[in-house]
């Protein structure tokens, strides 16, 4: 039995935020979710998560998390041994292992809490915590051990002598507790420190056989107190993840200046260049090349796509599409295979068929255009007549010429051409030629009145 306990009370104050501290974004998922994320495949039987600061704020940000978290309140928040003394009442019958964590040290791996579990499992400890070797321990508790290796004591920073701070074995905060143990000695924890604080670090000295594990890998350990740090986590992380997709076989042409989320897969022999950065759910296939200068975010591209200097955001691009310059991809774009957009193209909520092409300085929205339909430089759908969203339909193989407006709702059938300049407002049947424009009138020998401002 295993039961997970995320402490994440704080006000966070020096993040300078409204935010609670646990709910800064990183990487595409807030602090909070990342660290319940790390616990998913230790499948616990139960996961609380100790809130205090903007509880109901908490609550209803993780509502709809796949892990449901149950929340434990700790009000006040009187140091990490309080919040854990909060377990108290929801553990009463529990007689498992209490995994402790905390909502703001988000890079932990999956793999090194397996790892805490199985020690602590196969060696009988009644606590066994995540240690590390710092150069700078500076601001850290101190691990004092026996010389087998055992842990007697955890000692605050402030709390150490001189001699006490030359010891550089530090506490990481991660602890896996057997509860039944743990549970007797929490209401003997004492707030007779420099901080006048409950310590959860004071239990240690009071359980038997108390075990740790060196993590070796010290951006795991890495916690969060401010902006600053936050910048220094997310660096970190983008460089496991670009290193992890470069293993993959991505090729980033300027891996620095590049970022991911977790939520990104990419086929074999992807190219990323320069300043072009992933946000959310994205599928890359194989051989796409995308950037310089390119953002895509919750979007689905095929094999053998370029997208160049665009935004591609909620879209389904095919096999073979060329992207860009400077062309947007709103939600629910659908790009059949071999599609064309072209500069400043705008494509939002439509169906673009094969092999077609809307190469320059146009918008598509709300439509459906068939294949091999070719849109003139400057056309336009106008699907908005300031109440409701209309489509336009364009069949196979139509063409625009230049600066059309087609006003939905309209539909265009079969191999139609409409003339430069239209305004398109009634329905074209199959193979027709549509004009809807002005006559031209010129007048000879024109001398326009002069006058003087």
């Amino acid at each position: 039995m295993l039961a997970v306990a995320v402490l994440a009370a704080g006000k966070g104050t020096r993040m300078k935020s409204s935010l609670p501290k646990v709910l800064q974004p990183l990487a595409g998922a807030t602090l909070v979710e990342r660290v319940l994320a790390s616990t998913k495949s230790l499948q616990p039987n139960r996961t609380l998560l100790i809130v205090g600061h903007q509880a109901e704020r908490l609550e209803a940000e993780l509502e709809q998390h796949l892990s449901k978290p149950e929340f434990v309140l700790q009000q006040p928040q009187n140091g990490t041994g309080h919040a854990v003394q909060q377990l108290l009442d929801p553990l009463v019958d529990f007689e498992g292992d209490l995994l402790v964590l905390n909502g703001d040290v988000p890079l932990l791996r999956t793999e090194t809490l397996q790892q805490l579990l199985a020690q602590h499992r196969s060696s009988g400890a009644s606590v066994t915590l995540l240690s590390a070797h710092l150069q700078d321990p500076s601001g850290y508790g101190r691990v004092f051990v026996d010389a087998a290796g055992q842990v007697q004591e955890i000692v605050e920073h402030r709390d150490c002598s001189d001699n006490q701070r030359r010891n550089n074995l530090i506490n990481a905060g991660i602890y896996c507790f057997h509860w039944p143990r743990l549970r007797q000695v929490l209401p003997l924890l004492s707030s007779d420190n420099d901080q006048g604080e409950l310590y959860l670090t004071d239990s240690i000295a009071l359980l038997k056989n108390a075990g740790h594990l060196v993590v070796e890998d010290l951006s795991e350990i890495t916690g969060i107190n401010d902006r600053c740090q936050l910048a220094a986590c997310e660096a970190m992380l983008q460089e496991r993840l670009r290193l992890h997709w470069m293993k993959e076989g991505v090729s980033f042409t300027d891996p620095s200046s590049c970022t991911l989320s977790e939520d990104c897969h990419f086929g074999k022999d992807v190219l990323i260049e320069p300043q072009s950065h992933f946000r959310g759910h994205c599928q890359i296939g194989n051989n796409c090349r995308i950037g310089p200068g390119s953002l895509i975010e919750n979007s689905q591209l095929g094999d053998d796509v370029q997208v160049l200097l665009s935004m591609v955001n909620g879209a389904t691009v095919a096999k073979g599409c060329r992207i860009g310059p400077y062309a947007h991809l709103r939600p629910e774009a659908e790009l059949g295979e071999g599609v064309r957009i072209g500069n400043f193209v705008e494509v939002k909520k439509s169906q673009v068929g094969p092999g077609s092409k809307v190469n320059h300085l146009s918008y598509i929205g709300d439509a459906q255009l068939g294949a091999d339909v070719n849109v003139g430089a400057g056309t336009i759908t106008a699907n908005y007549d300031g109440v409701n969203k209309h489509r336009t339909v364009i069949g196979a193989g139509s063409k625009t010429g230049a600066n059309c407006v087609l006003v939905a709702p309209v539909i265009l059938g079969a191999g139609v051409t409409v003339g430069a300049g239209s305004t398109i407002t009634k329905d074209v049947p199959d193979g027709a030629l549509a004009l809807g424009r002005s006559r031209q009138v010129i007048k000879d020998n024109w001398q326009p009145i002069n006058s003087k401002i």
